[in-house]
């Protein structure tokens, strides 16, 4: 068990090693300056002694003892200036590499994210993922360079005190070595029981995080309902259990302190007692022969020593057993393989705008126990309009985000271009299929940077053209800055309608072979999708069009309407086709003109 433990810690460290790269100069030279400084300050006690003791025996008066005092002096001043220039060189290197090294680890962490695909996202929640790049990059970058400066120079100079203890009195020595063992005990104990505290305090960390996302994402919705109270006595109950599981590993941990200082204080009672003793009478006890003033005070001396650097491992422990917590969840992001890559070699011409689903089956994770989607067979010609139409819940989304390889089919295939979509490079794919997802986000920054999200390096005559087609161009020059307009985050200072058109621009722009419209036109008025649509008819017929619509008036026209209901396919045809031999796609119809019809009965009784 002990085993499998210390693999499974070493598998957890080597992801995040592997993002000290350039700064292993820094992280080796560190250790060299702590070791350096941990011998002169061990030193001083020892000349210190000597100093003492040859004033001891000539008295301080002699001429002799002066040359003494001098000679042992200088070196104590030597000795001093070497260890403060090292431990200065130290802590410059040690913040050089672990600022580095957290830097580092913070981008390959994002580059990770960038890299995962829809179903590898899902498994991390999103505020998880802050708290991974945020704090638990922080503890791990401070227990980097608690490891590179503490941790080396509290075990080496633990280590040079035993060892010039022993040099001064073995017997007397030996009370520290007895000591060690019990405190090993406490720290381990303790360690033992905290960490569960830690583990929870983690994931109690993104459930705070999570609140404070949500309530700011949607504070226009919580002023609309009147909750602030509510979402306040969320967040503070969030907090508070944040804070009471800190409260009960802080109470445990505040033990470390109390529990050394009274083990070396015993240590130190211990040997003072015998030494005083031996001083007074000589005579029995032979084995103190030579034992002096000078060698008790440096044995007490070493004794404040190993008090001090085992305050430095009760301090390293607080700040490890965090950082453990924090290294293994950096690591899960780290080593989380993207179930979706390109493959070696792959194609990079995608022909045109072909579309077929061969025997397709779908689900979001092994474990599910029912498919989103089955028995799909569907093809779409190049330059072909189709519709998609089914109830909220019927799965019209998961199918349209196959074809780009957003996720892969459970069973099946997708074709594009004539060609199985796992077997292009996933970027050729991409950039030939654009989706303008539920979902629209516009990022800060003007509508020029959010358009040329699409083609960096569109000019402004074809960012003008595609905001024609996506009926975006009349109010963008509505704005006083037109195409220079700033765009707050999350498109908050433009309306719905506004910003789904601007989407809509953004994926013409990369002038794709296959189009998908994910809804993306619920929030204009039907003059504007209409006027949409005959754009897209008009001014790109080669490109494929899939468009998922709640309003058959979005689809009517296309030349092929695929009806969906609990994830397969049960009615496909044109408009005509359709009002004849599906019952669905009927009633759909019906129901939407009845209200229109109702909608323009009322106006007209208000005229």
């Amino acid at each position: 068990m002990a085993e499998k433990e210390k693999k499974k810690g070493v598998g957890m460290i080597k992801p995040l090693l592997a993002s000290v790269r350039e700064y292993k100069k820094p992280s080796i030279i560190t250790p060299f300056f702590m070791a350096l400084e941990a011998f002169c300050e061990c030193l001083l006690p020892f000349f210190m002694a000597k100093m003492i003791a040859a004033i001891d025996v000539q008295g301080i008066s002699a001429g002799a003892a002066m040359n003494e005092i001098l000679k042992y002096g200088g070196i104590l001043l030597g000795l001093a200036v070497l260890s403060m220039l090292s431990g200065a060189f130290a802590g410059k290197f040690a913040a050089t590499a672990s600022c580095g090294f957290a830097k580092n680890l913070r981008h390959d962490l994002f580059y990770r994210v960038q890299k995962f695909s829809f179903s590898n996202v899902d498994k991390f929640s999103t505020s998880s993922l802050v708290t991974r790049l945020t704090t638990d990059v922080t503890n791990v970058q401070h227990s980097y360079q608690m490891c590179l400066r503490i941790v080396v120079r509290a075990i080496l100079q633990f280590a040079f005190a035993i060892v010039m203890s022993f040099t001064i009195n073995p017997r007397l020595a030996w009370i520290f070595l007895v000591i060690i063992p019990f405190l090993g005990a406490v720290i381990i104990s303790i360690m033992r029981f905290v960490m569960p505290f830690f583990r929870r305090i983690f994931k109690k960390y993104d459930a705070l995080n999570n609140s404070v996302q949500e309530n700011v994402g949607g504070i226009r919705v919580v002023k609309s309902f009147v909750r602030e109270d509510y979402e306040t006595e969320k967040f503070k109950k969030a907090a508070g259990e944040v804070r009471d599981d800190f409260t009960r590993a802080e109470k445990v941990l505040a033990l470390n302190t109390p529990m050394m200082t009274f083990f070396i204080n015993f240590a130190s009672i211990l040997i003072s007692a015998f030494a005083a003793y031996a001083i007074v009478d000589k005579t029995h006890w032979a084995a103190f022969e030579g034992f002096g003033k000078g060698e008790l005070s440096a044995l007490i001396s070493y004794g404040i020593q190993m008090l001090s650097c085992l305050m430095m491992f009760s301090m390293i422990f607080v700040m490890l057993s965090m950082s453990l917590e924090s290294a293994r969840r950096i690591s899960e992001v780290l080593t989380e393989g993207s179930d979706i890559v390109s493959p070696e070699n792959g194609v990079t011409t995608v022909q045109d705008g072909s579309v077929v689903f061969k025997n397709v089956n779908f689900k979001y994770s092994a474990k599910a126990n029912k498919y989103a989607l089955s028995d799909i067979d569907l093809a779409i010609q190049s330059g072909e309009t189709v519709g998609i139409l089914g109830g909220t819940g019927s799965s019209k989304t998961s199918l349209i985000q196959l074809i780009p390889r957003l996720y892969d089919a459970t069973e099946g295939e997708v074709l594009v271009g004539g060609v199985n979509v796992k077997e292009y490079d996933l970027d050729v794919l991409r950039k030939e299929v654009a989706v303008v997802l539920q979902k629209n986000v516009l990022f800060s920054g003007t509508i020029k940077e959010n358009l040329r999200w699409g083609n960096a390096e569109a000019s402004d005559e074809e960012l003008i053209r595609v905001c024609q087609l996506a009926q975006a161009d009349e109010f963008i020059r509505s704005f006083p800055d037109g195409y220079d307009t700033y765009i707050e985050q999350g498109g908050t200072n433009v309306s719905g309608g506004q910003k789904q058109r601007l989407c809509i621009a953004r994926a013409l722009l990369r002038k794709p072979k296959v189009l998908i419209l994910d809804d993306s036109t619920s929030a204009v008025d039907t003059k504007t999708d209409a006027l949409i649509r005959r754009a897209f008819a008009e001014e790109i017929p080669d490109t494929t069009k899939i468009i998922i619509a709640q309003r058959v008036s979005s689809v009517e026209h296309a030349d092929k309407i695929v009806i969906l209901d609990g994830g397969k396919i049960v009615a496909c045809g044109n408009h005509d086709e359709l009002l004849t031999s599906s019952e669905i796609y009927r009633e759909i119809y019906e129901a939407q003109t009845k209200s229109k019809a109702s909608d323009e009965t009322k106006e007209g009784g208000e005229a």
